[in-house]
């Protein structure tokens, strides 16, 4: 390499803004458009979220197909196991090539409509998610882990794989999530008005972004996971299909009263959650509170999830801005019950949005943005967000696993 490049390559590496692009340009010429299948399986565990999806160089990203994979019925309820913490070592090395192999036959759904692409872009199944700070002589125990072995499903669909994207910001001092927010911020960010933009899936996310402050997101707490809980409970239901059972009943406020008091709700952020605090175990404890009629329950836990999205608005979002609109994406913008209740508890001014309102699928939104985040990956652009997962600073998230 000539000294005059050696030198604009220091110089561009220098540069806080846009540097990965820059570096990788004056390396390898100018990026390119590239298909992308994002794999995404959350909270919920209802299925595998697939999307085919094409990213463009300004970040944009479409959405070419995407599907729901159901999980096998065995292998789906050896996951509520370990998620219950029922599961041996033995359990949890099995099901992260289980897990992978139904990853790997959800994208050769897609392939073998559309054909190969470019590579495969897998969040994972995280099975366990640990956020805080304990020490273990001396060492820090924050973590977090996903399973879908990605050897598996590079082995099964021929293509390269990149995965494992929480690791990198837990190891620069951050808490793994959220994570989208880096799309959110892409696709959402205007000049002209403050936005929050909501994710309700098992657990409810936030990315806020505006005018005149940095992007910054968290956790807010409960999403669908109580209210599917319930369901099934009580109704052998997977889940409040079109909210009707929450529209037969009625809100419990006691009860709603003494839920929204969970020292959760009351932490600042950064923070994120799970499974791990909201457990079975949790959701049991707060049954035994819970009125007699299951239709109000389920009104009840309902109302909760809206509640508590609204209640951290007010604690740590209006303080820093007034929010002119809020765009709900995942599962909770189907139920319609759930929407009512937002915006009931909203302050009249919040124009309430979706996903669909700005062309990006409620469904699919999660699928897109780990195509997003892996791009950055394959480009070593920084995909994190360091004023939302707290992070030291912006890293590239994502390994590559290449078999061919």
């Amino acid at each position: 390499m000539g000294y005059e490049k050696t030198q604009l390559l220091t110089f561009i590496k220098s540069l806080a803004i846009e540097r990965a692009f820059l570096y990788h340009w004056a390396m390898h010429g100018e990026l390119e458009s590239k298909k992308i299948i994002g794999l995404m399986s959350g909270t919920s565990c209802d299925s595998i979220d697939a999307g085919l999806c094409v990213v463009h160089p300004d970040l944009s990203c479409e959405l070419v197909q995407g599907i729901n994979y159901k999980y096998p019925e065995h292998i789906r309820a050896k996951l509520f196991q370990i998620f219950r913490g029922e599961a041996s070592v033995k359990d949890l090395c099995q099901m992260n090539f289980a897990v992978g192999k139904c990853f790997a036959d959800a994208c050769n759904i897609l392939i073998s409509e559309h054909g190969k692409p470019d590579f495969i872009s897998s969040h994972g199944q995280t099975v366990y998610h640990f956020p805080f700070d304990e020490k273990l002589d001396g060492v820090s125990l924050k973590s977090t882990f996903q399973i879908g072995e990605s050897s598996v499903i590079s082995k099964e669909t021929g293509c390269d794989v990149i995965s494992n994207f929480r690791e990198a910001d837990i190891a620069a001092g951050g808490e793994g999530a959220p994570l989208v927010c880096f799309a959110d911020e892409k696709w959402f960010k205007t000049t002209d008005k403050n936005v929050a933009v909501q994710n309700i899936g098992g657990i409810s996310n936030v990315t806020v972004l505006g005018k005149n402050f940095d992007t910054f997101g968290f956790d807010t707490g409960l999403g669908n996971i109580m209210i599917d809980y319930c369901m099934n409970k009580f109704f052998s239901k997977p889940y409040d299909k079109d909210g009707e059972v929450a529209k037969s009943g009625n809100v419990v406020e006691s009860w709603l009263d003494c839920l929204l008091q969970d020292e959760y709700y009351f932490k600042a952020p950064p923070k994120t959650t799970g499974r791990e605090y909201f457990s079975p175990r949790y959701i049991e404890n707060a049954l035994k509170f819970a009125p007699d009629n299951k239709a109000d329950i389920i009104a009840t836990v309902t109302a909760l999830t809206a509640k508590t999205i609204a209640s951290a608005y007010e604690r740590f979002i209006y303080p820093v801005a007034p929010i002119d609109e809020v765009i709900v994406g995942g599962g909770g913008a189907y139920n319609p019950v759930l929407m009512k209740f937002l915006k009931s508890y909203l302050p009249d001014t919040v124009l309430l949005k979706t996903h669909e309102d700005y062309g990006i699928s409620n469904n699919f939104k999660e699928v897109m943005a780990f195509a997003l985040l892996g791009y950055c990956t394959y480009y070593h652009i920084p995909n994190n967000l360091p004023c939302c997962t707290g992070a030291e600073k912006r890293v590239v998230m994502g390994k590559l696993t290449s078999l061919y």
